[in-house]
């Protein structure tokens, strides 16, 4: 039993040292502008030679230090989350392979390499998904897995298609491909594999339905490691796709998705599937800036991004572990006055998502936005855009306001509070991370000073819209749906907004469906019915008609037998005629 705590600790001080050492070189990289290419030979086979290679640079290194970090914070918070675990140990383990996975896929400039990494985060992600072994988790996890399998078949396909240059290591070719024919091809497999990664539209369903894992789990799966991979890749592939209609496609497809994800965000009560449809739509902010030609930005918002959200999954966790497994935040309120520290870390982690100047999101919405106006984007994206920023507003302030403020509305005999030692250090070091990591981030990065200048009716439209998700969320924190003419009149609207446009259904029962009872026909007429006739029953009572035939013949009878040697005789006398 010692040893099943001891893990923890070990594996979350490893994980801090190693955060430290990696972005002090990332931060020596950052300043001189330097790159190390790593070939690794591992064996020699009839003078063909199997090697693996590694990027080292900026870029890789400071994502690496930060999954680092939130890793080692997920490991402590998980040493009391999950004490009552008989098999904390194997959960550990499967943590560490998942960052192992994390950690293979950033610092590969080889699709191989990139594949083990890609399929490694899938695998072990469905592991941590079915974790809880419920039917819930088990639905969740074959919802999971089918989806990212797009992506993986697409990495598959790239990888063929490379064979076409002589190598898989693509940074060797991205000023080649990006004026070849075959950069159509790959960049199309990569944006897919990305887009199934990042769970954009089509693809959405998949990243609500995966809170059915452990929330130290979710919170490391949506703020650095699964979700963001495929934002990862398609930064590292952005020279070669730049170039292509595909970047269209993307930037239409993720505003439609950070549309969706706030949308269905508000008509939301799980707690943990708000902060999920608010990782699917920064996820959109992340690819839409991306396919606008600006990689840099959607790297910084990455990182920012990953330490607030981190840190609103753990204080959700630690809500929903004081309220004995409780997410429902109907059934909540005046948290604030039991769990104070938890709910300072919460708010300041909201704040940060909304962009409260000077905190971690404001140095890249406010950037972002600023960014979008300056474009050449059409009014479509434009208008759905600062829709869906009011929109993120409004849902983070509707969860603190059912949650934080009004009644205490669970049972009198749970305990709430903030006692948990372990889990309040680790949200004390994310939040102090999600204060300071936006300003310190910025200086680093952007070293050069561009000057925005905008009129004054787009410099307050960022406010404005702000103003205004605040004013809606606390409308909808106080609106009841106690209306049977309204809630009648409106069920499908209701139901359309809050489903993510009926996209689980979709995902599930219309591509499911019709395999399914195709195959129940196939195995009713034929497997079960012509086939057991004809082949299996068949074969069997004819050979038993046949043995029963025989049966009679040998059964020792001398009149058979006197019958069968005449007939014999007969037939070679008229032979020999």
């Amino acid at each position: 039993m010692l040893w099943k705590f001891n893990i923890c600790y070990i594996s979350c001080m490893f994980l801090l040292l190693l955060s430290f050492l990696i972005f002090v070189v990332g931060l020596s990289f950052l300043l001189v502008d330097s790159v190390i290419f790593i070939v690794w030979e591992l064996f020699l086979t009839s003078s063909l030679s199997w090697y693996m290679t590694f990027l080292f640079d900026s870029m890789s290194l400071m994502l690496l230090s930060f999954v680092m970090f939130i890793s080692s914070m997920v490991v402590l918070y998980s040493s009391e989350y999950m004490s009552l675990d008989y098999n904390i140990d194997r959960f550990i383990l499967l943590v560490l392979m998942f960052v192992f996975s994390m950690c293979m896929l950033i610092v590969s400039p080889n699709l191989i390499s990139i594949l083990l990494g890609w399929d490694g985060l899938g695998l072990v992600s469905y592991c941590l998904v079915i974790y809880y072994q419920s039917l819930k988790s088990y639905n969740a996890g074959m919802l999971t897995a089918p989806s990212n399998r797009v992506g993986d078949v697409a990495i598959l396909l790239s990888i063929a298609w490379m064979l076409n240059f002589g190598s898989w290591n693509y940074i060797f070719y991205v000023d080649y491909m990006s004026s070849h024919c075959d950069m159509f091809v790959i960049s199309g497999l990569v944006l897919l594999a990305g887009m199934t990664k990042s769970a954009q539209i089509p693809f959405s369903a998949w990243l609500p339905a995966a809170m059915a894992a452990p929330t130290p789990v979710s919170s490391l799966v949506h703020s650095s490691t699964l979700v963001t991979a495929g934002v990862y890749l398609l930064i590292r592939f952005s020279p070669i796709i730049s170039g292509s209609y595909f970047w269209y496609v993307l930037l239409y497809l993720a505003v439609l998705t950070m549309f969706m994800a706030g949308l269905a965000a508000n008509f939301e009560f799980d707690l943990k599937k708000i902060i999920a449809l608010s990782t699917l739509s920064q996820l959109g902010v992340m690819m839409s800036i991306l396919s606008m030609g600006y990689p840099l930005l959607s790297f910084f918002h990455l990182l920012t991004h990953a330490m607030f959200k981190s840190l609103l999954f753990l204080c959700a966790g630690s809500v929903i572990h004081s309220a004995e497994d409780w997410q429902d935040i109907r059934c909540m309120g005046a948290i604030s006055k039991f769990m104070p520290l938890t709910s300072s870390c919460f708010n300041i982690a909201n704040l940060a998502l909304c962009g409260m100047p000077f905190l971690a999101g404001f140095y890249y919405k406010d950037l972002i936005l600023e960014v979008l106006e300056m474009s050449s984007s059409n009014v479509f994206i434009f208008i759905l855009y600062f829709v869906a920023t009011g929109l993120t507003v409004c849902y983070s302030f509707r969860l603190v306001f059912y949650s934080m403020s009004g009644d205490f509305n669970m049972k009198s005999y749970f305990c709430v509070s903030d006692e948990s030692e372990n889990m309040s250090l680790s949200m004390t070091f994310l939040m102090i991370m999600a204060v300071v990591v936006g300003s310190v981030m910025s200086w680093l990065m952007f070293t050069k000073f561009e000057l925005i200048c905008l009129p004054f009716y787009l410099k307050g439209l960022t406010l404005f819209v702000c103003i205004v998700g605040v004013w809606l969320g606390l409308e909808l924190s106080v609106l009841k749906l106690n209306s049977v003419s309204l809630t009648y009149n409106w069920n499908f609207v209701f139901s359309f907004m809050g489903s993510m446009w009926f996209l689980p259904i979709l995902s599930t029962h219309l591509i499911y469906s019709l395999p399914l009872s195709g195959a129940a026909e196939y195995i009713k007429s034929m497997d079960q019915g012509w086939m057991e006739y004809l082949a299996a029953q068949g074969l069997y009572s004819s050979l038993c008609s046949i043995s029963r035939y025989y049966w009679t013949y040998q059964n020792n009878s001398i009149k058979i037998y006197l019958m069968t040697f005449f007939l014999w005789t007969m037939l070679i006398f008229f032979i020999m005629i």
